[in-house]
């Protein structure tokens, strides 16, 4: 949801979407990783090579705190890891993800800091805008709840697709009216969209994996505000498990994160000038997700 990893409901991470996950079970730092002079951290991340972590991982270790900064390969993998203690925080997702987790799991990972929202493009390798785009062609989608959903408003919002209800955070392909509709869409995993590409029109890609498509954010043909005031539950956040929600190692890294310039220059150079850098109050990323959770357990239920 983040660079990556996403604006609400055309929504973010940032979202989310660089390896296979590297590291093992630890014991989380609040309970005794490194020391109180010296704590590690550890921060499951989805693209550890983006140029805002080294930065981030140089100013921490500056303040006296170590951080170790565990790479995964794909959005599902870093909440399980948070859960079960294999990671202190991790930092990829939005809040309509994040809620989609706990919903479905039953867990209570928290947000303890916000870092930037992403706008997410619509990208293509045959066609240099969006209305020339052909009747029945196919466009691809990401697989996963949250960010199909915002897909799928970007793609009503560029004229491709109509939308049943008009469009929500819980669209899916269900939703779609075929019979108002220009082209046909096909879900897939994030991951694999990239590859995926030269066989459709046009693709929504996730920020994660607009590189590996060999793609600017310049080459996007239509995308979403993350401007909007809608825009809340897209904000890309830190998370943590809820018992550590106050721990100041883990407040102090959030402060680092969205005030020292070399991080913030390493998130913009990541995400081509793309992302928003936001510092929104906790509270009303706590309240967003309350939100979000409602909604989403009244939809499922």
């Amino acid at each position: 949801m983040s660079r990556r990893t996403t604006s609400a409901v055309a929504a973010l991470a940032a979202v989310p979407l660089v390896v296979a996950l590297a590291g093992c079970a630890s014991s989380p730092a609040s309970e005794g990783s490194g020391s109180e002079e010296n704590p590690v951290v550890k921060i499951g991340v989805v693209g550890k090579s983006d140029p805002q972590w080294p930065a981030f991982v140089e100013a921490a270790e500056e303040e006296g705190i170590t951080v170790e900064l565990v790479d995964f390969a794909s959005y599902e993998q870093p909440n399980p890891a948070l859960v079960e203690g294999e990671l202190d925080l991790n930092q990829f997702q939005h809040i309509v993800y994040l809620a989609g987790f706990n919903v479905a799991s039953g867990e209570d990972l928290v947000p303890i800091g916000s870092t930037a929202i992403y706008p997410l493009g619509l990208y293509s390798q045959k066609y240099d805008d969006v209305k020339d785009i052909k009747e029945g062609e196919t466009v691809l989608v990401p697989d996963d709840a949250s960010n199909q959903a915002r897909a799928l408003l970007v793609l009503q919002s560029a004229g491709l697709i109509e939308l049943k209800s008009g469009g929500t955070i819980f669209s899916d392909l269900a939703d779609i009216d075929k019979e108002a509709s220009k082209v046909e869409v096909t879900a897939l995993e994030a991951a694999l969209i990239p590859n995926s590409l030269p066989d459709a029109a046009a693709a929504i890609i996730n920020n994660d994996f607009v590189a590996q498509a060999g793609l600017s954010f310049d080459d996007a043909i239509a995308q979403d505000d993350p401007e909007d005031p809608n825009a809340l539950p897209y904000i890309n956040i830190f998370a943590a498990r809820a018992e550590d929600k106050d721990n100041e190692t883990y407040l102090k890294l959030v402060e680092i994160f969205q005030n020292d310039p070399e991080v913030q220059k390493g998130l913009a150079e990541a995400s081509g000038d793309t992302a928003v850098l936001v510092k929104t109050p906790v509270a009303d990323l706590e309240e967003s997700l309350k939100k979000v959770e409602e909604d989403t357990k009244a939809h499922e239920g």
